[in-house]
């Protein structure tokens, strides 16, 4: 009897026409998909974003929604959250920082990353030309809360700020149509991330301490007389109080500072910016006017209140001519990006100059 002849296995396509993925922006999906998924996320997302984000004109607001859909992801996932719910375990945050790079690194390949939000993030940033520098410095954020990081000086204070809420501004201003080498205006689009960071720090001292975080200055922390852990115990509210003053006070400047900027945008584009600092403005401002009893429950500004701050940003627009701030802001984005730089968590890739901004002595 014949031996049955063997059959080698073959593959289930021949090699021959084997294609690696072709590299796309937005990882092959749709550009209206992403745009529909991005609305979704900033929508339950942020309100005050979502608000001052439908006032710009087409293209920006779609590059603002996909920025911020990938800005929103990478929180959650480092986090281990969802849309800025409950923190999750802190257990794994390492393995969370790094699955973030990969694949933002995917996303800037264009290549398919199984996460609409960072697919999203590589269709903006081909259309604007994001950089990868840019990106880290955003996750590099991320990567000092997985490390439990705690400020101990105005200065760290000033960095994580420009991680987590200032490096995103710069990256706005690009959807804005700020060239790369304007440092000015990336300067005024950063200080408005850092006024919005204030502000976001000063509404949230509570929900941080509970979840066993704090980014006040260890520094200042001492000059209250505050121990450590200790921040928000009923009998530290005065203090606690005075030092959220504090932060609204360096809001107010950076605020102040970007104005300035905005009054070079055209007008839809102006008027957005205006209305969101309006918005975070006034988060800032109630946290002091509420003093001790700030914390008790969530600061937020109501729709009616928005309505009107949003009218207000109208007018300004219109007008267009911002006060010169009795002072510009003490911490540049030069100094703060030297601090970044000096303590990037790996060797970066080519980071290109530091931006023409004077360079305080501070930090020699």
């Amino acid at each position: 009897m014949a031996r049955p002849r063997r059959i080698a296995p073959r593959m289930l396509a021949p090699s021959r026409i084997l294609r690696e993925t072709p590299a796309r922006a937005g990882g092959g999906r749709e550009r209206e998909d992403l745009i529909a998924h991005a609305w979704e996320m900033i929508r339950h997302g942020s309100k005050s974003f979502a608000a001052a984000s439908r006032l710009f004109d087409e293209a920006a607001r779609e590059q603002a929604w996909l920025l911020y859909a990938w800005c929103r992801r990478c929180d959650d996932i480092a986090d281990g959250q969802e849309l800025g719910g409950k923190l999750g375990e802190e257990e794994g945050a390492e393995r969370r920082i790094t699955a973030i790079r990969l694949l933002t690194e995917r996303a800037f390949e264009g290549l398919p990353t199984a996460d609409a939000a960072f697919d999203a993030f590589g269709l903006v940033a081909r259309e604007v030309g994001l950089t990868p520098e840019m990106a880290e410095d955003v996750i590099g954020g991320f990567q000092l809360d997985a490390e439990g990081w705690r400020p101990r000086s105005e200065r760290d204070l000033a960095r994580y700020c420009y991680h987590v809420a200032g490096a995103v501004g710069v990256m706005m201003a690009r959807i804005m149509g700020v060239g790369r080498d304007d440092a000015w205006m990336l300067d005024r689009a950063c200080d408005l991330g850092l006024a919005f960071q204030l502000a976001n720090i000063a509404r949230d001292m509570a929900e941080d301490a509970a979840a066993g975080r704090c980014y006040i200055p260890m520094e200042w922390l001492a000059e209250e007389d505050i121990e450590p852990g200790q921040e928000m115990k009923p009998h530290h509210r005065e203090e606690m109080a005075a030092i959220a003053k504090r932060l609204v006070d360096r809001m107010e400047t950076h605020e102040a500072a970007a104005r300035l900027g905005a009054a070079r945008l055209p007008f839809r584009r102006r008027w957005a910016v205006l209305a969101a600092a309006n918005i975070y403005g006034a988060i800032g401002r109630e946290v002091v006017a509420q003093g001790p009893r700030a914390w008790d429950s969530r600061v937020v500004i109501g729709r009616a209140a928005k309505a009107k701050l949003i009218a207000r940003a109208a007018w300004e627009a219109w007008r267009n001519k911002p006060e010169e701030p009795p002072q510009m802001p003490e911490w540049t984005r030069g100094d703060i990006l030297i601090e970044v730089r000096m303590n990037a968590p790996i060797p970066p890739p080519d980071m290109g100059p530091l931006p023409e901004t004077e360079v305080s002595d501070r930090y020699d």
